[in-house]
């Protein structure tokens, strides 16, 4: 796994070798239809066989992980925790520019396994790691001492206040906006990684004097849930995707551009993600006929539905027309080449606003 993660002269390569990523990540939900269950992958070419992994799920009658999965077992719900690839894992660590006798703090425990791979990197005694799970920062905590690390874990939310200062804060959730309390727990020259709930956008920023953080959007790109607050993640109102995908809208015209696979345009989906924060996007092919949809927990929701790639139907209904917001980012991207967001200067006041800035281009979080 080394070979994929890191090149031979990286300070990750030893750590990334010589870690166990099967004992981190022992069963996995994965299956074509979404979020099926599967169990045994105890050993190094189990987990490889794994395209995604996940630790929990949330289902309608509590939470279940993956730790107690059985074949053929199928719960319905929202997954709660994902175990991040490693590659991912090194890239939002080296995002950090640790240095060796940093402090760090993981926000995100979640298996636990990049909470070890930072502590490999830096000693045990310089991590901490947070995650809003209980049943997780005990798993981890588990798995971490079968391998000889016991960094401090902590069960708690990362918006409320942490139990020290860093020099390095590295989130593998994604929140909007940025955490009063991060800010506060980082220390004067400090380096915050994060991304931005809804997006791919990562942001990297140092602490300053005067109690802001400055710095930029990355042109690397990374997705991870966004932070939760309670056992399970705000949903769209009852009935509303299906709305979407198969209703009479209130506004029905012709579309502009072809019908987009937003969840796979991620500089598109992510400046939706910042326009119309919460929204939820959908896509369909049936024959020659392709769907995409888009909703939003107000109530709106849009579709556009083309045959044969040809001129787009668009049904919108609700107080946003979420297709024309839609359209208009596409159009700026036609007009400049390129949207604005990533490579965007970072301005973090202790407030926990986050702004952005490119150009005549501007967004407050």
């Amino acid at each position: 796994m080394a070979d994929s993660v890191t090149h031979a002269g990286s300070r990750w390569r030893t750590p990334v070798a010589a870690l166990p990523r099967h004992l981190f990540v022992p069963n996995w939900w994965a299956g074509e239809d979404g979020w099926s269950l599967r169990a045994g992958a105890d050993t190094e070419e189990g987990w490889r066989a794994a395209a995604y992994t996940d630790t929990s799920l949330v289902t309608r009658v509590g939470t279940a992980h993956a730790d107690h999965a059985q074949p053929g077992d199928r719960p319905v719900g929202r997954p709660t925790s994902s175990a991040t690839l490693p590659s991912l894992l090194v890239r939002m660590f080296q995002h950090a520019r640790f240095g060796d006798d940093d402090t760090l703090l993981d926000v995100g425990t979640g298996s636990g396994y990049g909470t070890a791979l930072a502590c490999m990197r830096l000693g045990e005694r310089r991590v901490s790691s947070i995650d809003v799970d209980a049943y997780l920062t005990e798993a981890a905590g588990q798995r971490l001492a079968e391998v000889g690390l016991h960094p401090r874990l902590h069960a708690l939310d990362a918006s409320s206040e942490l139990p020290d200062a860093y020099d390095r804060i590295v989130a593998t959730v994604g929140v909007r906006p940025v955490p009063t309390s991060w800010l506060t727990a980082l220390k004067p020259g400090g380096r915050l990684v994060t991304t931005i709930a809804g997006t791919t956008l990562i942001v990297t920023a140092e602490k300053q004097a005067d109690g802001t953080a400055r710095g930029r959007v990355e042109w690397d790109r990374a997705g991870f849930m966004d932070a939760r607050h309670s056992a399970d993640y705000h949903a769209l109102p009852v009935g509303l995707g299906d709305a979407a995908r198969t209703q009479e809208g209130e506004f029905v015209t012709a579309g502009r551009y072809p019908v987009v696979d937003v969840e796979q345009a991620w500089d598109l989906s992510s400046m939706l993600g910042i326009e119309v924060p919460g929204v939820v996007h959908g896509y369909e092919e049936d024959g020659e006929r392709c769907t995409a949809w888009l909703a939003h927990p107000d109530g709106s929701w849009a579709r556009a539905t083309s045959r044969d790639g040809g001129t787009p139907v668009i049904h919108q209904s609700g107080s946003r027309h979420l297709w024309d917001v839609l359209d208009k980012i596409r159009s700026y991207w036609l007009q400049h080449g390129e949207l604005p967001a990533r490579g965007a200067h970072v301005l973090i006041t202790p407030d926990g606003r986050t702004r952005l800035a490119r150009g005549a281009w501007r967004a407050t979080l």
